[in-house]
């Protein structure tokens, strides 16, 4: 089993967020409680791991 490096952690979490945004951009004004349960989610893990999401929120 190969561990990844916080950096690596931290990349591949701001990549999975930045995804999900672009999805619900894309949605429009169509409700999604599944996309936004997932943004919230992602949104703790990366606050957890000290990023400030402010900066790279759509």
């Amino acid at each position: 089993m190969v561990e990844m490096t916080d950096k690596e952690l931290i990349t591949i979490t701001i990549d999975r967020y930045t995804d999900l945004q672009r999805i619900k951009k894309a949605n429009g004004n169509h409700e999604n409680s599944e996309l936004d349960y997932l943004i919230k989610v992602t949104i703790a893990k990366l606050s957890s791991l000290g990023v400030n999401v402010e900066d790279i929120t759509l």
